[in-house]
């Protein structure tokens, strides 16, 4: 997309040279960060002075081996992290306050950063020649977080350089060259990190790609001091970047979902930003269709509050970057984008809370703050989503509203990123609260991305919302995908229909499994299954995952009653029927113990498993959910 229409050498021409590109001021232009609002000032001193004297953990190889040796890669992230998110802290504070109160505490970070042997995290290293394990400092690696920490320490070099100069000439030198050494010469004498895209041309490139390129733009137009090589370094992230564009759905959804969008759609973003800021708006691509799709697709999958649609390995809450969502809105010239973007900053209560995040989104946000700040904080909240390359489907009763129903479903196949074996899943919220859910995914370990993956509970059809067929679960691949997808809407419904059978082994023996997910607005919602089976088999049943107390009724119907969630939250509540002269009910307790689905969900949630009473070659079952008032 941008780099058949800027090619190198028209790139050398546009750029803006390095010691005059001035993307945000400097803690030189005082006036800048002194017009700041005092509430945000204040908060972000603060930030730096609890930092003051921080003693900057430290990094042993053998915790770096944890990964390695156990699986656990959350042990050496955390003190990573630690150190990062402080060394930000203290940068932001040092550019408000301009005092040089934190210059030492500034050098200390810079320092002990510089001498780590690898700036990604263990979990990562296994694209070394050495393999996983400890890192092979002769062979640099670009991770996310290796190139995270690359624009971390160019921005720093940026904003206080030459205060840092003053502490000692050697700072600022030592920056240069472990960015240099680290990342910029890797990424321009290699071709083969599969995040390029350059040599997997039968692999998606996913997040890694556009988070990676917009680090590597920042560190290159930063650091790069040689205008040619600059012009080189910033044209081969384009060619990368143009393998995420080419390859991206053009209906703009991301099949990583939500909580993924923020380094997949949102990093887009960020590097498209760098591109118009370091040009001077000649490059600008954002009267795209699939780019305006890209943004625009975060707020289409807000369901209430921060409750998103979490298919695959999304988390079921996020908020979004403030900064980020208003700014691409505003370039888009999409309002609903930007109250997006202005509800987040207000959910995030950024001017008793700070700014949270990366440094250069801070500077983003922070720079626009009060602009954000005065925008509609409203979510758009449409009545009716049709994702039709991802397959995904989301309906409300009204738009613009949370009351009464939400329903979002999906089709798709089973090898999308970060994949779940779930097609045909489904979530129901009512009220903006959440009934049948996608439980979503625990903190990764080594097993998370290997070929144990679909050990994992989260990762199952047994824990969506899809049948179970002769004991067969849905299998991973992207042959078993779903077959014959409809979508219908109208003022009073909205419907997705799909045939799921392929998503299952052959050995299920399913002809087909017509899957129908209707919401009848204001009304009920339906699902109707009709199957026609190659064996008679007993072994049928359909698995629902919900957050919600239970109560079973009579013969046909149960009570999902309101439950206690996390941080003083509630599930919804509603009655589900079913056809008591087919199926009958059983329940499995399932108790939370990852600390990342606890923390939303709490400490239990129940699959309900709705078990076919007689086999039958060809059948149906039908589903109805209803509001339950006390």
């Amino acid at each position: 997309m941008i780099s058949q229409v800027y090619s190198e050498e028209k790139l050398k021409s546009i750029l803006i040279p390095s010691e005059e590109w001035q993307p945000f001021p400097t803690v030189e232009d005082r006036d800048a960060w002194q017009n700041l609002s005092s509430q945000i000032r204040q908060v972000h001193v603060a930030r730096g002075d609890s930092a003051l004297d921080y003693q900057w953990p430290t990094l042993p190889a053998t915790r770096f081996l944890d990964f390695a040796r156990h699986g656990n890669r959350s042990r050496y992230q955390n003190l990573c992290f630690a150190r990062r998110n402080t060394l930000v802290d203290l940068v932001i504070a040092e550019c408000i306050d301009g005092q040089g109160r934190f210059l030492d505490d500034i050098t200390n970070g810079i320092w002990a950063i510089c001498e780590e042997s690898f700036w990604g995290v263990p979990a990562h290293i296994s694209g070394q020649k050495a393999g996983t394990g400890l890192p092979d400092i002769s062979e640099p690696i670009v991770d996310l977080f290796a190139a995270e920490t690359s624009s971390l320490l160019a921005w720093i070099a940026y904003l206080i350089g030459p205060q840092l100069d003053t502490v000692s000439p050697l700072i600022v030198p030592r920056i240069k060259l472990e960015i240099d050494r680290r990342i910029l010469t890797p990424l321009l004498q290699r071709d083969d990190f599969w995040w390029m895209g350059f040599n997997s041309p039968t692999r998606r490139v996913n997040n890694w790609n556009p988070w990676i390129c917009s680090n590597w733009l920042a560190s290159t137009l930063l650091i790069e001091q040689d205008e040619t090589l600059r012009a080189r370094s910033v044209f081969k992230a384009i060619q990368a970047l143009d393998n995420f564009i080419d390859q991206y759905p053009q209906d703009g959804g991301c099949d990583e979902g939500p909580g993924y969008w923020g380094r997949a759609g949102a990093s887009l973003y960020d590097c498209l930003e760098l591109l118009y800021s370091a040009t001077d708006g000649q490059i600008s691509v954002y009267d795209h269709p699939l780019i305006r799709n890209i943004g625009q697709y975060i707020y289409r999958v807000q369901i209430n509050d921060r409750y998103f649609v979490n298919f695959a390995d999304a988390s079921a809450m996020i908020i979004p970057s403030p900064g980020i969502v208003y700014g691409f809105g505003k370039r888009i010239n999409d309002d609903k984008m930007m109250a997006l973007g202005t509800w987040s900053a207000y959910q995030q209560d950024i001017l008793h809370n700070g700014v949270s995040d990366s440094i250069g989104r801070q500077l983003v946000t922070i720079s626009k703050v009060d602009e954000i700040l005065e925008g509609s904080s409203l979510p758009p909240l449409p009545q009716d989503v049709w994702l039709d390359q991802i397959q995904v489907m989301a309906a409300r009763d009204r738009s613009g509203s949370t009351d009464g129903f939400f329903v979002a479903a999906k089709g798709g196949h089973n090898n999308e990123s970060h994949n779940h074996n779930d097609v045909g899943n489904f979530i129901v919220y009512l009220d903006g609260l959440p009934v049948l859910i996608d439980a979503g995914v625990e903190a990764y370990t080594a097993k998370t991305f290997s070929s144990s993956r679909y050990e994992i509970w989260t990762m199952q059809s047994n824990y969506h919302n899809v049948p179970t067929v002769a004991g067969f679960q849905q299998a991973p691949g992207i042959t078993y995908a779903s077959d014959k997808v409809q979508y219908h809407r109208s003022d009073d419904a909205a419907e997705l229909v799909l045939d799921i059978a392929k998503a299952y082994p052959e050995k299920a023996g399913i002809g087909y499994w017509e899957r129908s997910i209707k919401l009848n607005r204001g009304r009920d919602l339906t699902i109707i299954d009709r199957y026609d089976l190659i064996d008679a088999t007993t072994e049928l049943c359909l698995n629902l995952l919900t957050a919600c107390s239970l109560i079973e009724e009579e013969q046909e119907s149960i009570k999902l009653q309101s439950a206690d969630l996390p941080d003083g939250r509630r599930s919804g509540m509603a009655k589900l029927q079913y056809e008591a002269e087919k199926l009958i009910v059983e329940t499995e307790e399932i108790r939370v113990e990852d600390e990342n689905l606890r923390r939303i969900w709490g400490d239990r949630l129940t699959r309900i498993i709705l078990k076919t009473k007689r086999s039958s070659l060809k059948d149906s079952w039908r589903l109805r959910i209803t509001p339950l008032t006390n």
